[in-house]
């Protein structure tokens, strides 16, 4: 049961993904994609900032999420279907290791959301899409594996 959820989860990753990227054509066309790509934003901007300054555009409309948002979705998408590709892991990491892995790949993101409040520095979308992609990439792969592993082990 869990393998078939992780793929699914997976596939529902990919699927939010690719409707974040239409979402700003989608509002061009009109009719029931423009009201769909309303409904995409309007959930988007319950987690997430949404500032035009801090997103990529397409057809010169903001992205329902901010670059760093974009970059954390993306990764997640993609690595959660690699592993769901991959052979399942020969032993299961511990919680605190699985913590800590995922901290550690936080790292990137947290340091960049702290220079730009500090005030150090202003970076890029590019950089905040980059430092996101640890993360994402590790929550996405930990999540689906771990659901895999635990389908193995109840039988």
């Amino acid at each position: 049961m869990e393998s078939r959820f992780a793929a699914t989860l997976a596939a529902g990753a990919v699927v939010w993904s690719v409707t974040l990227l239409v979402a700003p054509l989608a509002l061009h066309s009109g009719g029931v994609a423009a009201a769909a790509a309303t409904m995409v934003y309007d959930a988007s901007s319950r987690i997430c900032h949404q500032k035009p300054e801090r997103s990529f555009h397409l057809a010169g409309v903001a992205l329902p999420v901010c670059a760093r948002c974009t970059g954390l979705y993306l990764s997640a998408a993609a690595s959660s279907l690699a592993a769901c590709a991959a052979g399942l892991p020969r032993r299961i990491r511990s919680p605190r290791v699985t913590r800590s892995v995922l901290l550690v790949s936080a790292v990137p993101t947290a340091l960049t959301v702290a220079i730009e409040l500090a005030g150090l520095a202003h970076t890029t979308n590019i950089v905040r899409t980059i430092s996101a992609l640890p993360l994402g990439a590790t929550a996405g792969w930990i999540f689906v594996q771990r659901l895999r592993a635990e389908a193995v082990l109840a039988g």
